[in-house]
């Protein structure tokens, strides 16, 4: 999907939720989808904020919610009470490694993963929507993780 593609749906999405439609919350869709890997709402703010923009942190926060709920970002909890986001486009499906020393988050495809949440739905009589996977370890090696933070300190 591109970019032009986002602000479409969008755009339809606002109109049919008779949702405001501003400049600000289309410049709040570009800068997400942009952003490179997971991201929380105040780190997408300080990032349009080191880019000029005057988006205040209040209008961040509500278009992130609305563009989840038009699919087009995701919103994630990697088990350390943070929501964290990524944009769906041009984004295979994936799962997730956390390191739960640093926080490092890795992300990963494994076919063997993937047919696992359809399979285990039709065995139960659902049907899947969608699914997320986690997997929380430790580095190996703590003390040459270059991202462990108690090392950094």
């Amino acid at each position: 999907m591109k970019e032009q593609q986002a602000s479409e749906i969008f755009l339809k999405y606002l109109k049919d939720g008779k949702n405001r439609i501003t400049p600000e919350r289309f410049e709040v869709l570009d800068s997400a989808i942009k952003y490179e890997g997971h991201f929380a709402a105040d780190d997408l703010f300080l990032q349009m904020k080191r880019e000029k923009s005057r988006v205040s942190r209040a209008t961040v926060y509500n278009t992130l919610e609305l563009l989840v709920q038009c699919e087009l970002i995701t919103k994630r909890n990697f088990g350390d009470n943070m929501t964290r986001y990524e944009s769906t486009l041009k984004k295979q499906s994936h799962d997730h490694l956390i390191c739960m020393d640093c926080g490092r988050i890795v992300e990963f495809i494994n076919s063997k993963i993937k047919s696992l949440p359809e399979e285990i739905s039709s065995e139960l009589g659902f049907n899947i929507e969608s699914y997320s996977f986690n997997i929380f370890a430790r580095c190996k090696n703590t003390k040459t993780c270059k991202f462990n933070k108690e090392k950094n300190k």
